[in-house]
């Protein structure tokens, strides 16, 4: 079996002091896990940022447990360098440091012999081939180690742990198990909530892996049993559940089983506590929009109150981060559906619409880009356009459910504007055409 690397690294889509991004996923996906590979090694990925930054038990065994490690240092994220410390204070050797070229690094850590990769105005990494090269014959070299940490660099008298006596065959047992509920999870998400909730009870949530209790948790949502995720949380540790993807995740539950005033109270408190977001305000907005939809519906004088709510937490989400599409065109398609038309449509559409450009043209744009450029096509009365558009948006497709989320919006649009006398028509041909794609 081949020894263990571990990556530290942040997740997604992140930026650095000067607004230059990183699309880290691809980096690991086109880089690291490859190089690391080529090298006989199995990387295995830091998680803290799926898990709201939690630096827990598991965590630190695999920092001080697995032979080799490689860090991203890029954009100085905080989390990657307290685990670097961890990692220096207990390896004297086999950390490899990789970093964006360009990027400014703290003064502390600018002696490390970092392999610098190239980053295109997109995010993506671009030499690609001999960044990999370089980090494999890194790594190869570690075999026959030389000290990388500053530590035991530059203080020739601490001690060095004995990393022997430590129990590495139950540390390997965790990993592969790890592995396997994953594995699992993924097979059951194909079914049904029973299929997983079986699999939860042979946890003991409180004390398991914490990436695995999120999966958990997540898997609830692919499947959308509701009551599932709920419950869920009130069984996790305290820390874990009070992390932001937690929350907002239980926000997002909430307000699917109709308990909206739950779902704001909860989602509000985490945007006073860390500020806006585009998805806690975009879940918010949700939240916010269904009420809306109930209040029309009933012919509620309240509904006019939850639409502008539901404006300003999409709009506020979006102005957090004009790289995030989707609270902008959520809030771009309700100021449309206003009694009348919010005249800031006009200014915020252009934005949305550049924001969904740049990510149509990177390397992975998904079935939600193609129908954000849709919508704005429809929004901006571009017939031929939303025609195009609608091919490579249905092309995209990958859950049932996408169109027809498509479908409700430019209904909502295609209904206001017919109540202003407005013949929209070709509107609801698109409208039929995705809703064909719902089964």
């Amino acid at each position: 079996m081949n020894p263990y690397c571990f990556v530290l690294m942040p997740f997604g889509r992140k930026s650095d002091e000067s607004g230059r991004v990183v699309e880290f996923d691809v980096v690991y996906d086109q880089i690291i896990a490859p190089a690391i590979q080529e090298a006989s090694l199995e990387p295995i990925r830091a998680d803290e940022e799926i898990i709201g930054g939690i630096i827990h038990k598991p965590m630190f065994e695999r920092l001080m447990m697995c032979d080799y490690a490689v860090a991203d240092l890029t954009t100085a994220n905080a989390n990657v360098f307290y685990e670097l410390g961890v990692r220096h204070g207990v390896r004297p050797y086999s950390t490899v440091a990789i970093a964006g070229s360009g990027m400014r690094m703290p003064f502390d850590v600018s002696p490390l012999r970092a392999i610098l990769y190239n980053v295109d105005d997109y995010g993506f990494p671009e030499n690609t081939i001999k960044v990999r090269q370089s980090l494999t014959e890194r790594l190869e070299a570690c075999r026959d180690p030389e000290d990388d940490s500053p530590l035991y660099q530059l203080l020739t008298d601490v001690p060095r742990p004995d990393l022997q006596r430590l129990k590495t065959d139950a540390f390997r047992d965790m990993v592969e198990y790890s592995k396997a509920m994953k594995e699992r999870l993924r097979q059951a998400r194909e079914q049904d909530g029973d299929a997983i909730g079986r699999i939860e009870k042979e946890i003991n949530v409180v004390d398991a892996d914490p990436a695995i209790v999120i999966d958990l948790f997540l898997s609830y949502r692919a499947v959308k049993d509701w009551d599932r995720m709920i419950s869920l949380t009130d069984k996790m540790a305290p820390p874990l559940k009070q992390t932001i993807l937690v929350q907002e995740q239980l926000g997002f539950a909430l307000n699917r089983i109709g308990r909206h005033k739950d779902a704001e109270g909860l989602l509000r408190e985490l945007i006073n506590n860390y500020g806006p977001s585009s998805e806690t305000n975009g879940i918010l907005g949700r939240v916010y929009k269904d009420q809306w939809v109930k209040a029309k519906a009933s012919q509620s004088p309240a509904a006019g109150a939850f639409l502008k709510k539901a404006i300003d937490a999409y709009r506020q989400g979006f102005e957090s981060d004009w790289r995030d599409a989707y609270p902008g065109i959520n809030a771009v398609t309700l100021m449309e559906c206003s009694d009348p038309p919010d005249p800031m449509r006009e200014e915020l559409i252009p934005v949305v619409a550049y924001s969904v450009k740049r990510r149509l043209a990177s390397k992975d744009p998904d079935y939600w880009d193609y129908a954000t450029e849709l919508e704005i096509h429809v929004l901006s009365q571009k017939r031929e356009e939303a025609q195009n558009a609608l091919g490579r948006a249905i092309a995209s497709i990958r859950e049932k459910w996408e169109p027809e989320t498509t479908a409700n919006n430019l209904r909502m649009i295609r209904e206001a504007r017919e109540g202003r006398g407005v013949d929209c028509e070709w509107i609801k041909d698109i409208e039929i055409v995705l809703e064909k794609y719902r089964t």
